[in-house]
């Protein structure tokens, strides 16, 4: 299975996500970055050799390949309307390629698991509701 339209939309709307790699010592580290998605993988990286020292690049070196993207917007506070797509994936790399930052060093990540909610805008259900979400593996 793959993303929707609706979900590709999205994904290419949204430049920044929140990205989260595990650590040595299990402690997962999480940090806003760049996100490119080609329409299968995504692509988290930079220009020149210092993002190479990252943590995220560091980590992902080190066999800790597992790690998670969150996308995600506040459409409005009143009413309440949230957007979001969250994937977990397989990190691969450093790949040396040109991305949407110029030429660089880039992790390939490819998604495993997804989940989106509300990429629609709809205002939140009323009462115990919440909006429901839809879960795909890749």
């Amino acid at each position: 299975m793959t993303f929707t339209d609706l979900e590709v939309a999205y994904l290419r709307s949204q430049p920044i996500a929140r990205f989260a790699t595990v650590g040595a010592e299990e402690q997962p580290d999480a940090v806003p970055v760049a996100v490119e998605f080609d329409g299968s993988v995504f692509w988290v990286g930079g220009t020149g050799e210092a993002v190479l020292a990252t943590r995220k690049m560091r980590n992902v070196r080190a066999g800790r390949r597992k790690v998670a993207l969150i996308f995600d917007d506040v459409v409005s506070f009143d009413p309440f309307i949230v957007r979001v797509l969250r994937v977990y994936g397989v990190a691969d790399g450093p790949v040396e390629r040109t991305g949407m930052v110029g030429p660089g060093y880039f992790l390939r990540i490819t998604p495993t698991v997804s989940w989106s909610w509300n990429l629609d805008g709809e205002p939140e259900p009323a009462g115990e509701n919440w909006y429901e979400a839809r879960r795909t593996v890749h």
